[in-house]
């Protein structure tokens, strides 16, 4: 299992910890500093199943300033964030041929439930974590 996630993040350090808890070989990537390729985004979006608009962190003053008007095809935008990291959303987890944006505790329970990895009920102490 891989995780992409921006360390100045707190969803994204708070699921490598839980994925941490569960997990010996999790690979962490931050894809801040270790950026990421075009053909390996490409990868990730196909394993999220979604659109890479759906990726792109609309709220982000680059994006409102520069990109948000534009009529932007699949692959651009692909170069747009691997250009800009920081407009993509996070954390990424993948699995195999899945994937999730983890940015809920309940999302990556579910995510390693569906994997066969542990089931949501091994995660009591983490009930009463701070995660949306």
């Amino acid at each position: 299992m891989k995780i992409y996630h921006n360390n100045r993040c707190s969803k994204s350090r708070l699921a490598i910890k839980i994925l941490s808890s569960k997990i010996s070989n999790l690979e962490i990537v931050d894809y801040i500093k270790n950026p990421i390729t075009f053909e390996e985004l490409k990868t990730i979006i196909h394993k999220l199943k979604i659109e890479p608009i759906q990726l792109i962190r609309k709220n982000e003053a680059l994006w409102k300033e520069k990109y948000k008007k534009e009529r932007i095809e699949n692959d651009q935008l692909i170069r747009i964030m691997i250009t800009n990291p920081k407009l993509m959303q996070r954390p990424i987890v993948v699995n195999n041929e899945t994937g999730i944006v983890a940015r809920d505790k309940k999302d990556i329970l579910t995510f390693l439930n569906q994997e066969g990895i542990c089931s949501s009920s091994s995660f009591p102490s983490l009930n009463q974590t701070n995660m949306k």
